[in-house]
């Protein structure tokens, strides 16, 4: 996607002129009004906000101008819901609305279909999870999220997977300040299921050092190709916490066979 191009929808970009915080003050009362010269001014002299937005989703192929447009959406959107008494500044509250106006254009136009009834379970989970949260002081797992929803656990753990971007296996999709939890730690791998995963990297007695808890989630892991979330979901703890148990296990026997 060519961010960098200088005309977008006929809009000569390199020409936008850019508001100042105290003439936006001064329009808002003019827009929420209903003056349209006042309400063009406002929009025109926000499109940069919009352009620096999209350089976000520069790495996913779309066509600028489509994206522009809908980011034009949530601009207009977030003007007309602005509400001028908070001490917020607009871009603060703008940037927001044009990101998600962008992210449900890309979700609905993604090549990869995902039914209507997927897309509500995984929106409900979602607000299930930040609602746990909240309640429990830490992120729940997917079991705990399926029984909040009274669903089945596998049908909870679909719908979350089914609604995430086509992006690259080293994509982080988590990161605490300390190990990221990458797009590939997802991924299950059927291929590893037989015993003789071990002989083939002579990594038995390095194993025989880690503890029971080590044992086990790599087993899950590399022996049952499960994946991080359902791992988590078995043994009752967070996907971040199996993701660093899993490398600081891996790194251990690294350190052992290297030696």
């Amino acid at each position: 996607m060519a961010t960098n191009k200088v005309e977008i929808c006929g809009v000569d970009t390199s020409t936008l002129p850019v508001l100042t915080n105290e003439r936006m003050r001064e329009l808002f009362p003019l827009v929420h009004g209903g003056d349209m010269r006042s309400r063009e001014e406002f929009i025109r002299g926000n499109l940069r906000l919009v352009l620096s937005v999209i350089q976000r989703f520069g790495n996913r192929g779309e066509n600028v101008d489509d994206l522009f447009q809908v980011g034009c959406i949530g601009l207009i959107k977030a003007l007309d819901n602005f509400d001028v008494s908070q001490n917020v500044r607009f871009s603060t509250y703008a940037v927001p609305m044009i990101i998600g106006e962008i992210r449900r254009y890309l979700r609905d136009n993604n090549a990869i279909r995902v039914s209507r009834s997927l897309r509500d379970i995984a929106y409900k989970a979602l607000k299930a999870r930040d609602r746990m949260a909240e309640r429990l002081g830490r992120e729940p797992n997917v079991t705990e999220l399926a029984q909040e929803l009274g669903l089945p656990r596998e049908d909870v753990v679909f719908a979350l997977e089914a609604i995430q971007d086509p992006v690259s296996l080293f994509e982080p999709v988590y990161n605490d300040g300390g190990d990221a939890l990458y797009i590939m730690d997802q991924v299950t791998d059927n291929k590893k299921l037989d015993d003789g995963w071990l002989d083939e990297i002579g990594v038995k007695e390095a194993m025989g050092r880690l503890n029971e808890r080590e044992k086990h989630i790599l087993k899950l892991r590399f022996f049952e190709g499960r994946t991080q979330m359902e791992v988590a979901g078995e043994i009752g703890i967070s996907q971040a916490q199996v993701s660093r148990l899993e490398k600081n296990a891996l790194s251990h026997m690294r350190k052992h066979v290297g030696g």
